[in-house]
């Protein structure tokens, strides 16, 4: 199979199965490798989601959307245990990967982050080579297997490879702000996640290199579980199957995206998605 085939194997070494995997959650809309079960979030005193029940289903693109301050980026990070590292941060509830409870005790935070990858908003590649970036990852999880299939293979399915096969062993941060996120995005699929959050991926890129990420989201999906937070309404309905809208750190409506955006049953998610407020 060549490199880069959707359908080859990862290579074994490189798979982490967290504990006590249960029986996949069946949804309407398919199998959800995700779900959050009344999931409250504090910082302090502050709280910053109330209450939010949510399903992610498997090989789709889930959009999370609401106006700036109200609970979008928070909620995201709840599902690979970014927010453990904010001081102050308390979650109620649940946050299930295939009917597991991630912040249960014996749940490790990095084997969750292992298996639930991110993309932030501002591309971040270290200050080494473009290989280096993507290497980071196996390496660091003592991977022993071919690391340079591995390199070239996140960098194909980043849609990279073509571009940057010539120069490898040149620093990441000469990259365009397009190519960098995309760099990324290659060096998260290097350790071979099962889900992708993406924090407003494509939010300082230029329409071209937008429309690039959101092209390689909708191949991603195939092999990978999606889950984008985005302030672009357009990018939502162009590229996501389901949305979730927030406001005041609730959830106030959640469904197929083709149906909220164009029937959506809460006056405030019409509001919202036809520019009234945000």
């Amino acid at each position: 199979m060549m490199i880069g085939d959707s359908q080859s194997a990862p290579p074994q070494s490189m798979i982490r199965v967290l504990p006590r995997e249960t029986a996949p959650m069946e949804h309407a809309g398919g199998e959800a490798v995700l779900e959050a079960k009344n999931v409250t979030v504090h910082y302090g005193h502050v709280t910053a989601v109330k209450c939010i029940s949510m399903s992610i289903i498997r090989h789709s693109i889930t959009a999370i959307i609401g106006p700036s301050g109200c609970g979008k980026s928070t909620l995201l990070r709840c599902f690979n245990r970014m927010n453990d590292l904010v001081p102050g941060f308390h979650l109620d509830g649940q946050v299930l990967y295939k009917g597991q409870d991630i912040y249960a005790t014996e749940m490790d935070a990095t084997e969750v982050r292992y298996q639930i990858g991110m993309v932030f908003q501002k591309p971040n590649p270290f200050p080494k080579s473009i290989y280096d970036n993507v290497a980071f990852g196996p390496r660091i999880n003592g991977y022993r297997g071919d690391l340079h299939g591995v390199v070239r293979r996140s960098l194909e399915r980043a849609a990279l490879w073509d571009e940057v096969k010539d120069r490898l062993r040149q620093n990441a941060l000469d990259l365009s702000g397009g190519q960098q996120q995309r760099l990324c995005i290659a060096r998260a699929l290097a350790v071979d996640p099962e889900v992708i959050l993406m924090d407003e991926p494509a939010a300082s890129l230029d329409p071209l290199a937008t429309y690039r990420i959101e092209e390689l989201m909708t191949e991603l999906k195939r092999d990978y579980t999606i889950v984008i937070v985005t302030h672009n309404m357009q990018q939502a309905a162009r590229i996501s199957d389901s949305t979730n809208f927030l406001l005041n750190g609730e959830l106030i409506e959640s469904g197929p995206t083709g149906i909220l955006f164009t029937r959506p049953s809460d006056k405030r998610t019409e509001d919202y998605i036809t520019g009234r407020f945000g």
